[in-house]
Formats: structure tokens, C-alpha cells, sequence
């Protein structure tokens, strides 16, 4: 027989049995693997997440509520059914993996936060099955590089009146996304300049800080450049230039090349030139990038580099993909958790690599343009 100690408001009692099912009870004391079960069933059956005031389940989340509803709406289709009476609500899913990317504890620190109360062999299946339901809904819907043209002289008048600069629909930079190694014989592929293994990342964003490009797939040792070059996001720019588009641009730091439609700042410029002006407005608009990038891993932190992300460099561009999706709904809903993202940029412009980059001589003309008319 197998006994537990059960407590329940302020009486103690026995029960005899592992299987028995109670309401409003909480075990104190496990003595068996089966009661460890009854347990997390119960709490889970109890719990309400949407109980929990506005402050503490963004928190938890990241997300607010009507947010966190939108998601949930958006890929229950895509969630597997449960035919048992204790089978995992699809709001419970939800909430486990958005502890997981919110918070970026490990699996079975996940399991054990009280709101949701699964063991870590579930943790596991379930943020596999959170993750590939987002990557095939709202990574699709929110991560979009075209642009209106209602979208792009917003961003070009936002830019504008802040930098005096015209004609800018965006910014690009690269952030790394630490991984532990894969340990295979491409692990060098991941191992970066500053010591340890990522992924380097291409973000692209917008002047409401929404990502409008992010690319995940090449290894920490892959510089900028290489991973803009390969990029469907200057596919995409170049075809609309080679069509005639003229005057679009974005802004990138001195590891990307400079090309018609990315500008980049001069290099080994004097002090009060006006290439020196050029610059200092070209950083000053350029900063929503690093702003972005540290709003996106303030907010969820199983991007930081503080603890790594344990898995497959495939399974972890799919965890970061999805959290751009879920940054972008977040900022149509106007939602900004801005904890330690000034330490955040600083350690990213630690990671910066400034390399000698081509150029072309029309990109140079309309640089030169640019810099002349500046004031």
C-alpha cells in the first residue's frame, strides 16, 4: 500500500490509495511516482491560467491575453486532440511553451512551475508540438519582407524626420544565438569568433520595431556579410531595384556590403567631415535594429546567451523563428518588456565584426548623394 500525506485547507490525513482523484487538494509529501501523478493531474485540472492578474501572466508569458488567445486561436487546428479525460488542454500547451522561450529554463524547470504542472518527458513533446504548429501558422503570417507601398513611406518619413536621412524602409544587422555544440564534424561551422557556438542570425526590421526578415540558418562562423549575400532578403530588394525601384533602401553597419538598396556607413572618416556627419545620423537611425534585437531577447529570453539552447542547430532556428512571430504579434498589440535591453545592446555591439565590404560605384553615387544633401 502506498500512503501520502495529503493536506487540505489546515487538516492533515492519510489516504490509502494512489489512484483516488481529489478536488481542491494539493500533495505535501510524495512517497510514490503514481501520486506524483494524481498531483500534477489535479493542479492541472484546477488551474485557470487567464486567473491570473494582467501583470504576473505577462510575466509568465510574455504575451498578454488577447494576444495569447490570438495564438491559440490561431494554431489549435494544428494541435493533436486528446481522447483522454486528463489530456492536456491546448491553453496549457500553449502556456508551457511560452514559459519555456519566455523564461529559458530548462524543460524540467517548466514542468514543475505550479501553472501548469507536467512532468518533463511531456515539456519535451509538447513544446515539439507548440513549435511546429507556430512555424506553420503565425510564422508564416507574421514574418513578411514585402512591404506596402503605404508601409514603405511610413518607414521612409519615420526615418526622415529622426535621422534626416530619406528613402530608408528598414535596418539589417546580425545577432548570435548561443547553441551548444552539435558535435558533428561541421561543429566548427558554429563556433564563433568570440568563443562559443551560435547561430548568426539576419534581422531585419521596420521602424516599429517588427521584424520584417530573419534568417537562422547559418552557423556563428559565418560572417554578415556571407549571410546577407545568401539572403532571400537582398534576392528580393535586388529584384525590385532591377525593376526600377529607385529610391528604398536599408540601413546596415560596416560589415555588409554597400549596394544601391543598403547603405553603409564610410569608413576612416575626420572628424566634423561630412561623411563623419553621414555617420553619426546613419547610427542614430540604424539603433532601432539593436533596439529590436534586444526588445526580442529581453522578451524572450531562451535567446540570451546567458544559458544556451540545447538542442539541434535546426530545432533552434525553429525556436527562434518562432519567437520573431511572437514579437511581432506582440507589437500589434503595442506590448514591450524593455527588462535589461540597454545590457542586451551593449553585448550584442560586442559581437560586431567591421570587415572591409564591396561596393559598387552606383551604390558609392548614391551614398555620396545622400551625404551632400544632409544637413
Amino acid at each position: 500500500m502506498v500512503v501520502a500525506s495529503i493536506v487540505e485547507g489546515d487538516v492533515m490525513f492519510k489516504s490509502p490509495s494512489p489512484s483516488l482523484r481529489f478536488k481542491n487538494v494539493q500533495v505535501f509529501i510524495l512517497t510514490h511516482e503514481n501520486v506524483l501523478v494524481v498531483q500534477r493531474r489535479v493542479l492541472r485540472q484546477q488551474t485557470d491560467i487567464f486567473a491570473l492578474p494582467d501583470s504576473k501572466f505577462e510575466n509568465y508569458f510574455r504575451i498578454n491575453k488577447d494576444c495569447f488567445q490570438d495564438v491559440l486561436k490561431e494554431i489549435s487546428p494544428k494541435l493533436k486532440s486528446g481522447r483522454r479525460s486528463l489530456a492536456l488542454r491546448p491553453e496549457i500547451k500553449l502556456a508551457t511553451a511560452l514559459i519555456f522561450l519566455a523564461q529559458g529554463s530548462y524543460q524540467t524547470s517548466v514542468g514543475n512551475d505550479f501553472n501548469i504542472s507536467i512532468a518533463q518527458l511531456t515539456v519535451s513533446v509538447v513544446l515539439k508540438e507548440i513549435l511546429e504548429a507556430c512555424e506553420a501558422t503565425i510564422c508564416c503570417k507574421w514574418i513578411k519582407a514585402s512591404m506596402t507601398e503605404e508601409e514603405k513611406n511610413s518607414a521612409k518619413e519615420y526615418f526622415f524626420t529622426n535621422s534626416g536621412i530619406p528613402g530608408v524602409i528598414g535596418c539589417v544587422d546580425g545577432t548570435h544565438i548561443k547553441i551548444i555544440s552539435p558535435g558533428r564534424n561541421d561543429a566548427n561551422m558554429y563556433f564563433n569568433r568570440k568563443g562559443f557556438y551560435s547561430l548568426n542570425t539576419m534581422v531585419v526590421c521596420d521602424h516599429k520595431m517588427k521584424i520584417r526578415y530573419f534568417d537562422a540558418r547559418y552557423g556563428g562562423s559565418a560572417h554578415d556579410s556571407l549571410v546577407w549575400n545568401v539572403s532571400g532578403m537582398k534576392r528580393l530588394l535586388q529584384e525590385r531595384y532591377d525593376a526600377g525601384e529607385r529610391n528604398s533602401w536599408l540601413l546596415g553597419d560596416a560589415g555588409y556590403p554597400l549596394e544601391p538598396f543598403l547603405m553603409t556607413p564610410y569608413r576612416s572618416t575626420t572628424e566634423g567631415s561630412r561623411e563623419s556627419n553621414f555617420n553619426s545620423k546613419h547610427a542614430k537611425a540604424r539603433n532601432i535594429v539593436e533596439r529590436t534585437i534586444g526588445l526580442l531577447k529581453s522578451r524572450f529570453r531562451c535567446l540570451l546567451g546567458a544559458r544556451e539552447l540545447h538542442y539541434s542547430p535546426i530545432k533552434a532556428a525553429v525556436i527562434a523563428n518562432v519567437c520573431v512571430a511572437l514579437h511581432n504579434m506582440c507589437m500589434d498589440f503595442e506590448e514591450e518588456h524593455l527588462d535589461d535591453i540597454e545590457n542586451i545592446i551593449m553585448q550584442e555591439r560586442n559581437y560586431q565584426e567591421d570587415v572591409e565590404g564591396a561596393y559598387s560605384t552606383e551604390a558609392s553615387q548614391i551614398r555620396n548623394n545622400i551625404r551632400d544633401n544632409l544637413f
